[in-house]
């Protein structure tokens, strides 16, 4: 043996220094990095992705990755990881693929090394035909690198949309997110947001003082609170990234693959012919007494549970996902207890991205009706409830998937319509015996069909009340639509859980073509 040769390490030597590199990439900055972290009530990126993750199953890529770019003193700050973590695992045993910024590093900044990370997760993630979870935590683009980060930056949201109604993709907000970074997970299906430590925003506190006078601060502009109730750009909003991880894991667990798969179905302990006795008496049968559509769909679905979207804003309309005698369905429904449960902008909106999600990845759709009409008032009219309106229409009238609506009492004018009424496309149609489908309610008909009767009565009180009596007696009794053909049944409120589930099992191999084309035109 050579004295070259003796001198040199071995494998174990070298794997040795393998594990000492590993460890120390996995520590991170150090421990005063990892401190401030926790001071801010945050926890680091690796173990937020031990949260989310089966234990024991992330698979990292690139964690030796480090920048190549110089000046401003980059050169000789070159961490490995370069401020992003990215590979997979699973939840719930199945893969899930992952990104995490570190903010312990560069701030979490983006840079070209950290985004070419990034870019290379997604392309796997939609390759493999499976969820991307990022974890967001960064101070936006690494000025120190210029353009070359905003190009970064341009290669996720393209990537975004390629894989938009593809994959899953669901963004977790644990930390800021400004300027044009925030259209990543706004291109994304759902949007997760921590209150205290997280916000979103375009321009900052600073930026919007000196340009409109207007102070405000980083919560009040961008919070968890404002984007799950104003805006409506964030789903969920969880006081600590523990159980907003968890729900994250049980949104995961609702959702296909990808979408040429079906949500996971299981054998549920909740009978399937359990009859629903409670409806009984859950809804009013006076159209103008509220309720909460809540205690409706605890009924129906299995064993109660179900995961609500965008709860808190546009409450009008109720949107969830939930399991029907073990199978994934998703919900729209009207919300009695707000605003009487019209549809306004918000609403139609808040619907109608959800159905194009639901449509997107094999999710059946269960709509429960109770609607009086559009929101009326000039402020609606102005800010576009005809165009924004529509895109509810539109993303029913596209929808593929399994379709069911039931009307609970009341169906009014145009919105009966866009409820996924039989005439845009619903598959079955259902009513409870106290339903009501009518142009209008009988009150304001009766005014606008016998005006000059009324007018020219000796008693027109009195007439215009027997005239309502009349028309609800001839248009708007319960079998109405069922005589002309509009429902295929009108049903026991107590049964109403195992007709939607039969109905829900006879459509299970529902196909349906769609005409040639690049894509539609939607509302905007």
């Amino acid at each position: 043996m050579s004295a070259d040769e003796a001198a040199a390490p071995d494998i174990r030597g070298r794997v040795a220094q393998l594990r000492a590199l590993r460890e120390q990439i996995r520590q991170g900055p150090g421990e005063k990095a990892t401190a401030a972290q926790h001071a801010k009530g945050k926890l680091t990126a690796r173990e937020r992705i031990g949260l989310l993750l089966d234990d024991g199953t992330f698979n990292e890529v690139e964690p030796l990755r480090r920048h190549r770019a110089t000046g401003f003193g980059l050169e000789d700050r070159r961490p490995h990881t370069d401020g992003v973590v990215t590979g997979w695992g699973t939840v719930h045993g199945r893969t899930v693929f992952v990104y995490a910024h570190d903010f312990r590093i560069f701030g979490g900044a983006l840079g070209e090394a950290h985004a070419e990370k990034i870019h290379r997760i997604m392309d796997r993630a939609l390759a493999a035909g499976a969820p991307l979870v990022s974890l967001n935590d960064g101070a936006g683009a690494r000025i120190q690198e210029g353009v070359t980060a905003l190009s970064g930056y341009g290669g996720i949201f393209r990537r975004n949309a390629r894989a938009s109604g593809v994959i899953p993709q669901i963004s977790v907000m644990l930390g800021p997110c400004a300027g044009g970074a925030a259209y990543s997970p706004a291109l994304t299906d759902f949007v997760f947001m921590v209150r205290e430590t997280s916000q979103m925003f375009i321009t900052g506190p600073d930026v919007v003082r000196t340009v409109t006078g207007e102070k405000v601060t980083l919560g009040g502009l961008g919070g968890a609170d404002v984007h799950a109730e104003v805006s409506g750009v964030a789903h969920f909003a969880y006081d600590d990234e523990e159980t907003c991880l968890e729900e994250v894991r049980f949104l995961l667990s609702l959702l296909p693959q990808n979408n040429r798969e079906t949500a996971p179905a299981g054998l549920p302990e909740d009978p399937p012919d359990r009859s629903c006795d409670s409806l009984l008496d859950l809804v009013p049968a006076g159209g103008h007494r509220p309720y909460d559509m809540r205690r409706v769909i605890e009924e129906i679905v299995d064993d109660g549970e179900y995961l609500e979207v965008h709860e808190r804003w546009a409450a009008n309309v109720i949107v969830a996902l939930a399991r029907l005698g073990g199978q994934v369905v998703g919900i729209v429904a009207n919300q009695p207890l707000v605003l009487a449960g019209v549809l306004d902008i918000d609403a139609s909106e808040k619907a109608a991205r959800f159905v194009q999600m639901c449509d997107a990845f094999n999710i059946p759709l269960v709509t429960l009706v109770d609607v009086p009409g559009f929101l009326p008032g000039v402020d609606q009219e102005h800010n576009g409830i005809i165009r924004r309106g529509a895109k509810l229409l539109y993303a029913y009238c596209n929808a593929t998937v399994p379709r069911i609506s039931l009307i609970l009492r009341k169906a009014y004018g145009g919105a009966y319509i866009v409820m996924d009424s039989r005439s845009v496309g619903a598959d079955l149609s259902y009513a409870w015996p106290s339903n009501e489908i009518a142009v209008m309610g009988a009150e304001g008909a009766a005014n606008v069909v016998f005006r000059r009767r009324i007018q020219s009565a000796d008693d027109p009180e009195a007439t215009r009340r027997q005239l309502v009596k009349e028309y609800k007696a001839e248009l708007m009794h319960p079998y109405h639509a069922a005589e002309r053909g509009l429902l295929d049944d009108v049903i026991d409120p107590a049964g109403t859980r195992h007709v939607l589930i039969e109905s829900l099992r006879v459509l299970r191999t529902k196909h349906a073509d769609l005409a040639v084309r690049k894509h539609g035109n939607p509302p905007q």
